[in-house]
């Protein structure tokens, strides 16, 4: 088991290593390249976990659990249905969630597995894909509900789910997640609220890279949510949400005020 993650120490300094739940190794380089072990290990207490990757953005899915297509009436599409989020909205593990000062409405919340790219990859193939994905990590998809529809005229999907904090990732990378065997689970202050197995999903991990490589090139460090499934629910100012996935961890955001 490899689970890759950045963090911060006490005195400020920042870095990445590999993770095994109590103390984090070092090293040097570039994660996603040929990273050389570089110090000491770090013990848990003189370090905190930071987002596991910078992506320049994270292309989120819609429409890919059977379940989620079933409850809203939805036949699944020929091709995987996206929207982009921009890196800016990247926040890790334990960072608030912060309400935008323009904007008083629901917000939301989406438990979501997230694809982590391991290379530039244009144009692939399904069966060639999965040498593209360096792991996966959990996802808080995270959405200003009221913009969505805000105007009649073009649905503000983008707008809603951009801002700063909406997209929080973490708290590590698993490279050798069996996904097909895991579940998803969202608790909102401690209260379950998603429980979904990842085997529902219409289109699987290396087939939505592969379709998504013809759409855009994707870059090292690009994310890719999956989708979720039932219970999504919106969030109270203060209140807490955990996203887990076994073999992977749990993450964990609150929503401040703005």
């Amino acid at each position: 088991m490899t689970c890759w993650a950045r963090f911060r120490c006490n005195d400020g300094r920042t870095g990445f290593g590999v993770f095994d739940g109590t103390g984090l190794a070092p090293y040097e380089g570039d994660m996603f390249g040929a990273p050389r072990p570089a110090g000491a290990l770090l013990e848990r207490g003189a370090f905190a976990l930071l987002s596991p990757c910078l992506p320049s953005r994270i292309i989120a899915l819609w429409n890919n659990f059977h379940a989620l297509a079933a409850r809203l009436g939805k036949q699944a599409a020929a091709h995987v249905l996206w929207l982009t989020k921009p890196g800016t909205s990247v926040i890790g593990p334990d960072e608030p969630i912060r309400r935008p000062r323009s904007y008083a409405g629901k917000i939301a919340f989406e438990g979501e597995l997230g694809i982590v790219i391991g290379r530039r990859c244009s144009e692939v193939s399904a069966s060639d894909a999965g040498a593209a994905i360096f792991g996966y990590t959990c996802v808080n998809d995270v959405t200003a509900v009221d913009l969505l529809n805000e105007n009649a005229d073009f649905a503000q999907w983008c707008r809603s789910k951009s801002f700063d904090t909406f997209a929080c990732l973490g708290p590590v990378i698993r490279t050798d997640l069996d996904w097909a065997r895991a579940r998803v689970t969202t608790k909102l202050d401690g209260i379950e609220r998603q429980n979904y197995p990842l085997s529902e999903m219409i289109f699987p991990p290396a087939e939505i890279v592969s379709q998504l490589s013809y759409d855009m090139t994707l870059l090292p460090g690009d994310v890719i949510a999956c989708g979720t499934s039932v219970g999504v629910g919106s969030i109270r100012d203060g209140s807490t949400v955990e996203v887990r996935i076994e073999g992977i961890g749990s993450l964990s955001n609150a929503l401040a005020p703005g």
